[in-house]
């Protein structure tokens, strides 16, 4: 996931809240990009770092309007409960994700072992990112247990997504059970970026791709 910018957010933060319907209440934050984003998108900009660094139930509204240099009557007239926001936040970071993944598709088209040699790199890459904090929507899952909860709805679609994008992709690749294959990489996969919160990117995680690599050629034909 791509952090936001520390340095709006941290300005924000420590700045007056703008009025957005009835003008200013102190001076705003000094940044014209940031203050020439539409309202919508700074706040799911703030909820989509402050969720993700902080956790979803510390985070409380009031915080969110004040990192997106708003105030809370903005929020609610654009996301009308903190269960929206929250369901909005998850969806955007997966349609990210999806995009990201048709991208290397398509610059991989009709080669699966390239296609799976670049997604295990950026494996990589993700599970030695400083700013790692496992997957978001797999951390929201844990602290939202309520089933009729708006964002379970995404997070079980996203993930289901992408368990069926391993199985295809291993299909391609000609990989023997790739439906099996599929669910084992995503096991291990979920539990690193789980394990790289308590132990860091030099414990258990840090063999993950390794670990992927030989898994994935022990279904080589």
């Amino acid at each position: 996931m791509r952090a936001v910018a520390k340095t709006e957010i941290e300005i924000a933060l420590n700045k007056p809240v703008e009025n957005e319907t009835h003008g200013s209440q102190g001076s705003a934050p000094e940044i014209p990009e940031f203050r020439a984003t539409p309202p919508r998108i700074r706040i799911l900009t703030a909820a989509c770092d402050l969720f993700y660094h902080h956790g979803i139930h510390s985070v409380s509204m009031d915080a969110i309007a004040e990192a997106a240099a708003t105030n809370k009557m903005t929020v609610y007239r654009h996301f009308p409960s903190k269960d929206v926001l929250v369901a909005e936040y998850l969806r955007k970071l997966a349609q990210e994700a999806d995009a990201h993944w048709d991208e290397v598709a398509k610059a991989c088209a009709g080669d699966p072992q390239m296609e799976i040699k670049t997604w295990l790199a950026q494996v990589s890459e993700c599970v030695t990112s400083d700013g790692e904090r496992g997957c978001a929507l797999a951390n929201a899952a844990v602290e939202l247990p309520e089933k009729d909860h708006p964002a379970r709805a995404v997070i079980e679609e996203f993930k289901n997504g992408h368990r069926l994008r391993l199985v295809k992709l291993f299909r391609d690749a000609r990989l023997r059970d790739p439906e099996g294959l599929a669910d084992e990489v995503f096991l291990l996969i979920e539990g690193a970026r789980m394990n790289i919160q308590s132990l860091g990117a030099e414990g258990p995680a840090s063999r993950l791709v390794r670990m992927l690599e030989a898994l994935i050629d022990s279904r080589r034909k």
